[in-house]
């Protein structure tokens, strides 16, 4: 009774708020919110909809609830907080920014999904080896993906602060960081989709 009404509490409020989105005109963020929504409530939902009836609600369903939770808020802090950097109070009146917002709700409610997609199937069916495998390979794409920030940002204040064009740092954040994104995503890739099928 307690997950039915929390469902019907997070779905009236999304309605409401999409109403108000859709009022002053920003779709995208409206129908982003209402994607995040059926996205959070996806396996209650589908469960409904198949059974007429909520599903069960045990230990190891509140477990992988909590951490993948956990990981679309940190990856919506995260994202946040990367594109605030450049904002500024005239940025953010403007209409892409309901875009960025858009792109950011639909991206959390897909981090959300595959999180608890991964601790619900392919946890379980992953031996140790290659949950470390997958670790080195998610951990690989991070690292890459902050030092193409970095270098970027370096490059840009050395050629700005020294009046020529510093090369170490962008053939760090062209060619060598999205190369090591690659091989880390890929890798992750590959051992996601193989504890899924398996």
């Amino acid at each position: 009774m307690k997950i039915r009404t929390i469902l019907l509490a997070i779905s009236i409020s999304a309605l409401i708020v999409s109403i108000v989105l859709i009022s002053v005109k920003a779709y995208y963020v409206a129908i982003a919110l209402i994607a995040g929504v059926l996205l959070f409530g996806h396996r209650e939902l589908w469960f409904l909809l198949k059974n007429r009836r909520l599903p069960p609600f045990d230990e190891r369903i509140h477990d992988n609830i909590v951490k993948a939770v956990r990981n679309a808020f940190i990856f919506t802090i995260i994202a946040l907080a990367f594109l605030m950097l450049p904002f500024t109070v005239f940025l953010i009146s403007s209409s892409d920014t309901a875009n960025i917002l858009g792109g950011l709700f639909v991206s959390s409610g897909a981090v959300y999904v595959l999180s608890y997609l991964f601790y619900d199937r392919i946890e379980p069916k992953l031996a140790k080896r290659e949950l470390k495998m997958l670790k080195i390979f998610m951990i690989t794409a991070g690292i890459s993906l902050a030092t193409f920030i970095l270098g970027v940002f370096l490059h840009n204040a050395l050629s700005a602060l020294f009046k020529v064009e510093e090369p170490v740092f962008f053939i760090i954040s062209v060619f060598i960081a999205p190369l090591g994104f690659a091989v880390g995503i890929i890798g992750s890739l590959v051992i996601f989709i193989y504890g899924l099928f398996d």
